[in-house]
């Protein structure tokens, strides 16, 4: 996991947690039992040391987690019904993140390498994807951002938020990313389900029941669940059946993940 990390706060209700794109992916993974390392900068304040704290506890590597000298990332949050609402974002040590050779090295020894929108990671991409792991993006609803063209010759999984659902619109779409280099290109529609391209073949995936509490980390889940799944070797309709799953579970507590070991779908 190569990217940003930050402090979600509700302020309104007396909540706050750590988390980031990449966090909250990570540390999912790890419930599910997959050797996980975090890349990034915190802050050395509070906040920092918590989000340290926290992901060593999770259980994450952190050998390349740094601490960089000022405040930590944070996102205000509200809610709306059930809907998550971002406010302010403070960027703090984010906001001269740098990834070197070391970081570089470290990211292209795992398997699998993870980034999205706001990570800030797009500029190794390159560089990491020349040394061999396969590399996984999250554009979460940005679809027209500079980044999907900018990052396409060098992530093998893109997933997109996509409010609308199936329609040919997001086909179109997903076909133009596997066609120009991707291997699978997977759209999310939230209680709509996803979709999966592969360049041969469209996958639709369903949702599991759940008690919503917040939406919040919905995608990331989703996404944690999903690359679970390619990683043991299971085919692409099992992939999204494992992302629902666990998104299922996760939007069913307040935080984006949650406290015991996720629980995944019997193999069928």
């Amino acid at each position: 996991m190569i990217g940003d990390n930050c402090i979600d706060v509700y302020e309104r209700l007396g909540k706050k947690y750590p988390t980031g794109n990449v966090v909250d992916t990570g540390v999912n993974l790890r419930k599910l039992g997959v050797p996980t390392s975090i890349i990034s900068t915190t802050g050395n304040d509070q906040n920092g040391r918590w989000m340290l704290a926290t992901l060593e506890a999770e259980g994450l590597d952190i050998s390349h987690l740094k601490v960089g000298n000022g405040p930590t990332a944070i996102t205000y949050m509200d809610m709306d019904g059930l809907e998550r609402v971002h406010g302010d974002y403070i960027e703090g040590v984010l906001e001269n993140i740098v990834f070197d050779d070391e970081d570089i090295a470290f990211a292209a020894s795992h398997d699998l390498v993870h980034s999205a929108l706001w990570g800030k990671a797009e500029k190794v991409l390159p560089e990491i994807k020349a040394r061999g792991p396969l590399i996984s993006f999250d554009y979460a609803d940005r679809l027209n951002h500079p980044l999907v063209e900018e990052t396409l010759p060098y992530v093998d999984y893109g997933f997109y938020s996509y409010h609308q659902g199936r329609d040919p619109y997001i086909e179109s779409f997903l076909k133009d990313k596997v066609s120009r280099g991707m291997k699978v290109a997977v759209a999310t529609f939230g209680e709509k389900g996803s979709l999966a391209w592969d360049g041969k073949n469209f996958y639709d995936g369903g949702v599991f029941p759940a008690k919503v509490v917040n939406t919040v980390g919905a995608g990331d889940s989703f996404i944690a669940g999903f690359l679970y799944g390619l990683l043991k070797g299971d085919p692409i309709p099992k992939c999204l059946e494992r992302g629902a799953q666990i998104a299922a579970q996760v939007i069913s507590v307040f935080e984006p993940w949650v406290e015991a070991k996720l629980s995944l779908p019997a193999d069928r």
